[in-house]
């Protein structure tokens, strides 16, 4: 496999990483939750980098439903970082206070809004590429020959992670934090620090998991109607 792009694979875990471990600010404490913010800022900046030939070929051609959705996507999480960024640097606390707002509660509201979508956001973005990540898996583990009994084991556990993903949608109350609503249902770090990334993990699941399937549902509709268009013009004939 090409060390590069092992290396650029590596370096997007990270960042997911980073992104999750910055969600638990009342456990971690402020200067951490900034500087796992700028590392994951400073990943994406690596990660476009990473991805210049890709920006640069986007005004080539029309493109299938799938690309299109993939180019929204793709600048909607770009967006969505960027306004993370800005409002970040109006609350900060510790590396950037000399830019912070006397009032900044709408801004930490906004700013709390745009992380729980970007959660979102990224899984999907996952999601599209679950194909790819786990062609890349097979290739790491060795794996030549399709196996039922283990493709039924991992859709098993795919689908028990998206009913996690549900139950831990109402955990979170992500419904309200999408809304940008306040919300005072802080989760008690306390009790368990885990059982949060836990959620947070389940709800990037049930994303990926329904964007999968949901693209998988998509190209069959599509193959099916274009057999049935070359069936109807051999009738025509």
């Amino acid at each position: 496999m090409n060390p590069i792009f092992l290396l650029r694979l590596v370096l997007d875990c990270i960042a997911a990483g980073l992104l999750l471990f910055a969600f638990a600010y009342f456990w971690q404490g402020n200067a951490a939750h900034e500087l796992a913010g700028i590392g994951m800022f400073l990943l994406l900046v690596v990660h476009n980098v990473f991805h210049r030939r890709w920006f640069a070929g986007l005004s080539k051609g029309p493109r299938e439903r799938r690309g299109k959705f993939n180019i929204s996507l793709t600048f909607v999480l770009l967006a969505g970082m960027l306004a993370l960024l800005g409002t970040s640097l109006v609350i900060s606390e510790t590396l950037l206070a000399g830019l912070r707002l006397d009032n900044d509660f709408t801004a930490r509201q906004i700013h709390a809004g745009i992380a729980y979508w970007l959660l979102v956001v990224a899984a999907i973005h996952l999601g599209l590429r679950w194909p790819l990540l786990m062609a890349v898996t097979r290739t790491l583990f060795g794996i030549v020959e399709a196996n039922a009994a283990r493709t039924a084991v991992l859709r098993s556990i795919a689908i028990a992670i998206a009913g996690q993903g549900v139950c831990s949608v109402l955990a979170l109350n992500l419904r309200s934090r999408l809304l940008f609503q306040m919300s005072l249902d802080w989760w008690n770090f306390e009790e368990s620090v885990a059982s949060f990334f836990g959620h947070c993990m389940a709800v990037m699941g049930l994303c990926m998991f329904l964007t999968y399937y949901t693209m998988r549902w998509l190209q069959r509709r599509e193959r099916m109607a274009a057999a049935s268009n070359v069936a109807a013009r051999g009738m025509g004939r």
